[in-house]
């Protein structure tokens, strides 16, 4: 079912007094998605970027609007969303941060992880392969890169860059605890000039190499390495780099042996039936 039939027709059947009521496209100044209610919250309106690059980011755009709807439409009667707040996966860790909550519900929704296992279990990880997911569930590569992040094997790392500069970048738990990430939120912070995606370096076509982890992340070991592989998204503007590292050394690792673990968004929306 497409993304705006079931935010209609669900909201529609479990919240009859306040359902949403229009998802459509339109000429977005300066943000990629709205979810706004009337003055009585009685109606709400999906709006997403008729604009936007391709058809894969408007129906995550959709999918975060409603994530939104569920997850949050009792804390204030509208959500406007710029592109830094959508497919962005920033670090954001150990605050609450309802764009990440409202990112985390679209990945889930349109890439069901268990199917989306089965299509990258045993498989080498590659931008092609990436793509496959892509269009398989009609999402944009960065999307897919994303949701690859929460199972992969090993330490992985995903980076969005212009101009040779870091916009944002994600890691998955296993590199997080090993202190491999990027505060983006607070830095702003260049590209190794070694890494492929730098100017003087790409070449605006898939490529991947093996370097030294060190290059990117200097607390590494000298010898470990580092498998980065990046792609220019054209349609955004920016180049995707994935970084990708065996297990992390002891002596760098920190375990939260007590740490509990996240709720996924999209569990809150399932859990009973309703939103918590």
């Amino acid at each position: 079912m497409p993304v705006e039939d079931l935010a209609l027709e669900y909201s529609q059947q479990r919240f009859p007094d306040a359902p949403i009521a229009k998802v459509q496209g339109a000429a977005l100044d300066g943000f990629e998605g709205l979810l706004a209610a009337n003055k009585k919250r009685t109606k709400w309106m999906i709006l997403y970027n008729s604009a936007a690059s391709s058809v894969g980011r408007q129906r995550f755009t959709v999918a975060h609007e409603f994530g939104h709807y569920l997850l949050h439409r009792h804390e204030r009667q509208a959500f406007a969303c710029g592109s830094s707040d959508i497919e962005t996966a920033g670090e954001g860790r150990g605050s609450r941060d309802i764009e990440k909550e409202a990112d985390e519900f679209a990945t889930a929704l349109l890439m069901p992880l268990d199917d989306f296992r089965r299509q990258v279990d045993g498989q080498t990880v590659s931008f092609d392969l990436l793509g496959h997911c892509a269009d398989r569930y009609g999402v944009s590569l960065t999307a897919a890169a994303i949701r690859w992040l929460e199972i992969a094997p090993q330490r992985a790392v995903l980076v969005a860059s212009r101009d040779d500069h870091m916009l944002w970048a994600a890691s998955n738990e296993a590199a997080f605890k090993s202190g491999a990430f990027f505060a983006t939120r607070r830095h702003t912070i260049e590209l190794p000039q070694s890494a492929l995606a730098h100017s003087r370096n790409g070449a605006g076509t898939p490529q991947t190499h093996v370097t030294r982890a060190q290059v990117w992340f200097p607390r590494e070991p000298a010898d470990m390495p580092l498998t980065e592989m990046t792609v220019v998204a054209g349609n955004y503007g920016y180049a995707l780099t994935l970084l990708v590292m065996p297990e992390a050394e002891r002596r760098w690792r920190r375990r939260d042996e007590d740490e509990e673990p996240v709720e996924d968004s999209y569990d809150r929306f399932r859990a009973g039936g309703r939103v918590r």
